[in-house]
């Protein structure tokens, strides 16, 4: 004690005493109160030291929380105290109490020793600017921290034998539960179980997880949720679908059974908060298949895993994408015959329908160089559906009775899902109606807040019963009549089904996915198609290249030479209607129209009407009438009452006219017009 006298000065006793108390966890500060009480104590030593007690500033702030953490607003007070020159003398039972964490006790260290702040534990009093002290204080900081590992090590230690051998008891998700015993069982409400089961087998037809969010939303399903936290923490909630609940459910061993330990890294963040990291399957700690009761077995769950792995785009371009909405047919099954790299699909509008490109442009767009392939797909579909039709008619019958066979299956599971939340509905409302029952009649209040509670659960009731029965209605008059009918009609007419307007894009895509594998496109003079189908066999298409435009649309060469020919005694309008008489048709299909005769005029040279009348003598109406003497008012009188020959040029009615070898006179004009 006369040491720790000689270290105090006056300096010292003029600035204030802080203790420092604190616990690691909150079960410690209920449970080890003798600590809590040393810890208190040592204001007792700061008075004997020469501190008076209105001078001893205690913080315990920091109570429930560990050494390491580094929210601790009492630390971070306490050390600004210290900081700022307003501490004389730093107490605490031991260093551990201070801190578990070498960065902050030597920063405190270092605070103490540039502001003469003195350290107090249990053993004595210690200067930070003394040399010897100092030491002693590292020495006692590297201890505790080394006893935080330590402690760490052996509790981590029997974490691991204890999940090594599977038997570590952790959260489970929804639907296990532990029974009395600590074994994992199902959850043992029916409409659980239903749930999860409709979404694994929804999964596995539909093939990815937006497909069966949107199922449940089609259909009005509910998704059951236990809060694992909270003021309803273990009840029972149901609620629409999401996404991320489908992947946390398609991810998660456990639904098939297996015990699975280390999935997730956990790390601190330089500013705080923890950063959590999914690892690897090869990473994780342990992986015990076949442990308890599941939903899938594991075969089904690693099919689930490599099914998300093709769906999920941003894995690299030599992953399959899922089936899309768009019309092009092998959208994620295209590889590049150049550079090996998946295709990816460009779509644009032709006469109101979208057709697709398919591009090698991953390459391009990295480099900012040239892409390198880029493929009409009009013609590689039309190609994959007459294959997809060759290799499916022999079993045409037997896919139709699997289709119809899963319309029934899945109708069955949503009635069945209804089915138990009728059920459900049922009783809660028996069970309110029970607690109604049972209140005294005296009891007003009670039984007015009951008797509310019951006719709400009677109205769910009533809408959990329609909505069963208007559903099951509905699917049963629809699947009957229209689907049943539909599948029969078209099992032995496959081609029928593939071409059918009202299959679905995505469905094509189902189809063709169920036998090839991927296809491999190479553009050259012709474009050749590499199918490899499920199991290995290869099948080679050539593709010859498509004409361009203008020779796909050009005019067929007998219309240039019926147009050619009728241009000696025919105008425009007159050409167009005989050839439409003649059933001829544009270069698109379509009628002809007196502008197309003149554009096809135009772009093959014809001579023109005009120029082959005036080829033959013939004049136009001022040279006529100059050469007769008279107006040209009167020609075209003339012409009207047949006295003079005139031919169209064009399609506004302007002539030109033929002499005749006795040309007429006025006098023959005017009795021609009487005698009119």
């Amino acid at each position: 004690m006369s040491t720790a006298h000689q270290k105090v000065s006056t300096s010292h006793l003029s600035r204030d005493a802080y203790l420092y108390v604190r616990q690691s966890t909150p079960r410690q500060v209920l449970e080890n109160g003798e600590s809590t009480l040393r810890q208190y104590a040592l204001r007792e030593r700061a008075v004997a030291l020469g501190w008076p007690t209105e001078s001893i500033v205690v913080i315990d702030s920091d109570q429930g929380l560990s050494g390491a953490d580094r929210d601790r607003e009492g630390f971070q007070r306490l050390v600004a105290e210290v900081g700022m020159g307003q501490a004389g003398i730093v107490l605490g039972l031991e260093v551990s109490r201070l801190a578990r964490n070498s960065t902050e006790w030597h920063r405190l260290l270092e605070i103490c020793a540039l502001s003469e702040t003195l350290i107090l534990d249990e053993d004595g009093v210690y200067d930070p600017g003394d040399f010897n002290d100092r030491l002693l204080l590292g020495l006692k900081g590297t201890m505790s921290e080394a006893e935080l590992h330590l402690l760490r090590a052996r509790l981590r230690g029997g974490i691991l034998n204890r999940a090594k051998r599977g038997e570590l008891k952790m959260p489970l998700p929804l639907g296990l539960v532990y029974d009395p015993l600590d074994r994992v069982v199902l959850d043992p409400d029916a409409q659980v179980q239903h749930s999860l089961r409709l979404l694994f087998d929804t999964f596995a037809r539909a093939g990815t997880a937006c497909a069966t969010v949107k199922h449940f939303h089609d259909e009005g399903l509910l998704f059951p949720r236990r809060p694992r936290s909270g003021p309803h923490k273990g009840e029972l909630h149901w609620q629409p679908l999401r996404l991320y609940r489908v992947l946390e459910v398609l991810h998660n061993p456990r639904y098939a059974g297996a015990f699975a330990f280390g999935r997730h890294c956990h790390r601190r963040r330089p500013g705080g908060g923890v950063e959590v990291k999914r690892l690897a399957r090869e990473e994780w700690t342990v992986l015990l298949p076949d442990t308890h009761p599941g939903y899938i077995s594991w075969e089904r769950f690693e099919a689930n895993q490599r099914q998300l792995r093709d769906n999920a785009q941003a894995y690299g371009a030599h992953r399959r994408s899922a089936p899309r909405e768009g019309p092009a047919l092998i959208q994620g099954l295209a590889l590049c015959g150049v550079c090996g790299d998946r295709m990816t699909v460009r779509y644009h509008t032709r006469r109101g329908r979208q057709v697709p490109d398919y591009m090698c442009q991953r390459e391009g767009i990295d480099t900012a160089g040239r892409i390198c392939q880029h493929i009409a797909g009009a013609g590689i579909d039309r190609a994959i559906g007459e294959l997809l039709v060759e290799l499916m008619t022999p079993v045409t019958l037997e896919m139709a009775l699997q289709v119809q066979a899963e319309l029934a299956v899945r109708g069955e599971e949503v009635d069945a899902w209804r089915a138990q939340q009728v059920q459900r509905a049922r009783e809660e409302a028996d069970l309110a109606r029970q607690r109604f029952m049972q209140t005294h009649p005296e009891n007003r209040m009670v039984a007015d807040v009951l008797e509310a509670e019951w006719n709400a659960k009677l109205r769910t009731l009533d809408e959990a019963q329609h909505d069963f029965e208007h559903h099951r209605a509905e699917q049963s008059h629809e699947f009957g009549e229209q689907q049943c009918q539909r599948i029969l009609a078209l099992a032995t007419d496959f081609p029928r089904l593939w071409n059918d307007p009202a299959t679905p894009h995505r469905e094509r895509k189902r189809i063709a996915r169920l036998l090839i594998e991927d296809v491999t496109l190479v553009k050259g003079k012709d474009l050749r198609l590499g199918v490899r189908l499920r199991g290995g066999a290869i099948r080679q298409i050539v593709i010859e290249p498509e004409a361009p435009a203008w020779q796909r649309y050009k005019t067929p060469p007998e219309v240039v030479t019926q147009i050619d020919e009728l241009l000696d005694d025919h105008t425009d309008a007159e050409i167009a209607t005989i050839l439409n008489e003649r059933g001829y048709r544009t270069g698109y299909g379509a009628p002809f129209r007196p502008l197309r005769v003149q554009v096809i005029r135009s772009d093959y040279e014809l001579k023109s009407r005009y120029d082959r009348l005036r080829a033959r003598g013939l004049l136009t109406v001022d040279e006529t009438a100059t050469t007769l003497a008279v107006s040209t008012t009167t020609i075209k009188k003339w012409r009207e009452i047949g006295l003079l020959s005139g031919y169209a040029y064009n399609d506004r009615r302007c002539y030109l006219y033929e002499l005749p070898d006795d040309p007429p006179t006025k006098q023959q004009g005017r009795k021609r017009a009487l005698s009119a």
